[in-house]
């Protein structure tokens, strides 16, 4: 923080990271407490309902066939420890057999976890935990692999295209080596690709999918269109409910050819649901350094207005004027000699005051406006200063491989 005012002083011990992890913190619960709200004004009435329709059945069945409620929930519970156990009163296929067994760990490793197949056995319980911590770290690995794939891919094909509209225009030779050409050509040796293209190109990629899988799921499960594109999202998103589930049943038509589908589908979909997150995430970064930025510009124009007001019957040192060189390319204001009397505790003039902050204010609309446009930054900037330096995984990829959020930059 320039200002040295009360409110900028204390801001400035929270760092940039600190500050976006905390307000990124606040948002997350905002938006829980909405989703809580809108949920529970959509679905509480109906899970009354239901409440009310089975008190009422159970009272009818317990008078009709001579039963004390206690018998019959007593019964219910050992229905419900018979389900978890993959027993179900449809006729289903088996749980545990090779085919059931690796349609449970393709859930496990993928971190869907549908819940419809659980161990029962401790030694399975135990199993699971070793097996999962390995597996789930993998199948995150293979995503993040998946991910960078996917970006190279894009941005040569968007190499590609340019080039090709080059040699369209003469400018470069159909001849040419690629690599090698002119300097226009030499600068995409750096292509990167603006987040919002791959955000876009994943986002139709997933609803494609979604879309072809539900045509499949809809006859074969017995599902409306709506449920299976329900179904996908829930799915390939990993968050895996486990109300609708694909491939139970003990037949299917063309059963082997559905299950590869199946395999397929859901393999497909959650490598791009995955990569999307991420993008996104990216997205909301962005958001959240851009809102950094609106109340770190508030916060100083704030503190300069005090440190003003404060000083501003104070009789100025005659003939004292400076003049300031600015440089909005670089950022850099060149002072005068007479700026090394104000650090002796000379007091500055209104000139030199509103010439300072329009430098600032300046600058703060250039950074804002490369950020927004993609513009890339001056050699001389930090890497820690576009709020994406570091990161772990999938954002350590997108860092490098990101127009807008490339170190590069």
């Amino acid at each position: 923080m320039a200002c040295r005012g009360g409110c900028c002083s204390s801001a400035g011990r929270l760092n940039a990271d600190n500050a976006r992890f905390l307000l990124l913190a606040v948002l997350i619960v905002l938006y829980m407490l909405c989703g809580a709200a809108v949920f529970s004004a959509i679905e509480l009435p109906t899970e009354r309902e239901a409440k009310e329709r089975w008190e009422e059945r159970l009272e009818n069945f317990t008078r009709r066939h001579n039963l004390s409620r206690a018998e019959l929930r007593h019964f219910l519970r050992e229905y419900e420890e018979a389900s978890v156990a993959g027993i179900r009163v449809d006729d289903i296929r088996p749980r545990w057999d090779f085919t059931g067994a690796f349609y449970f760990v393709g859930t496990v490793v993928s971190t869907i976890g549908f819940g419809m197949t659980t161990p029962a056995t401790v030694g399975g319980k135990i199993f699971l935990i070793f097996y999962g911590l390995i597996g789930c770290a993998g199948t995150i690995l293979f995503f993040n692999l998946f991910l960078e794939r996917l970006i190279t891919v894009i941005a040569y094909v968007m190499k590609s295209c340019h080039e090709r509209q080059l040699r369209r225009k003469g400018v470069l030779p159909h001849n040419s080596r690629r690599g090698s050409g002119s300097s226009e050509v030499d600068s995409l040796a750096g292509w990167k690709p603006s987040v919002y293209y791959v955000m876009l190109i994943l986002c139709v990629v997933s609803l494609i999918i979604s879309c072809c899988a539900s045509a499949m799921y809809t006859p074969i499960e017995g599902w409306s269109y709506f449920d299976s594109l329900y179904f996908c999202f829930v799915a390939f998103s990993t968050i895996g409910f486990g109300d609708l589930v694909s491939s139970q049943n003990t037949k299917y038509e063309s059963q082997g050819l559905y299950r590869f589908g199946n395999f397929v589908f859901i393999l497909m979909g959650v490598c791009c649901i995955y990569s999307l997150f991420n993008v996104i995430s990216i997205v909301i970064k962005q958001s959240i350094n851009w809102i950094l930025k609106k109340l770190d510009c508030r916060c100083c124009h704030r503190c300069q207005r005090k440190l003003f007001r404060s000083r501003r019957n104070v009789v100025m040192p005659g003939n004292v004027r400076s003049r300031r060189n600015i440089s909005i390319e670089t950022d850099v204001v060149n002072e005068s000699d007479t700026d090394g009397r104000r650090l002796s505790g000379e007091m500055i003039s209104m000139k030199d005051f509103l010439a300072s902050n329009k430098v600032s204010l300046a600058i703060m609309q250039k950074q804002l406006s490369e950020t927004a446009n993609g513009y890339p930054r001056q050699m001389g900037s930090n890497s820690k200063q576009n709020g994406f330096s570091g990161g772990v995984g999938a954002l350590a990829i997108m860092n490098n491989r990101l127009a807008e959020t490339s170190v590069d930059r």
